[in-house]
């Protein structure tokens, strides 16, 4: 499978149409367009990664279909903070309703 039908498929997955990809990447919907259909076959790493950001992937899985490291696991560092935000009094509802906000202010700006 070529790039461009893993983004389209990971679109669909997700409900989303190519303008709303293309606004919350900050790309043009002209170029996921060529790349989805594959006319454009060597997609930047800016445009991969901004994608990916948006369908909540890895480059690598919009490459190669694959991602190196099981997604559902944590880094070390991420569980550090996670272990750290707790020990500081940040209640579970609380960094839920920090991440809700940081999600509105990216698909808001």
């Amino acid at each position: 499978m070529e790039i461009g039908q893993r983004i389209r498929e990971l679109r669909g997955k997700k409900g989303m149409s190519l303008t709303e990809l293309a606004t919350r990447a900050g790309v043009a919907k002209s170029y996921i367009s060529s790349v989805e259909r594959g006319i454009q076959l060597n997609p930047s790493i800016q445009f991969l990664t901004k994608v990916s950001n948006v369908l909540n992937v890895n480059v690598e899985t919009l490459i190669n279909g694959t991602s190196d490291k099981d997604e559902s696991q944590l880094d070390a560092e991420w569980v550090e903070l996670a272990k750290e935000a707790a020990h500081s009094g940040v209640s579970k509802e609380q960094f839920k309703q920090f991440l809700e906000f940081q999600k509105w202010k990216r698909t808001n700006q």
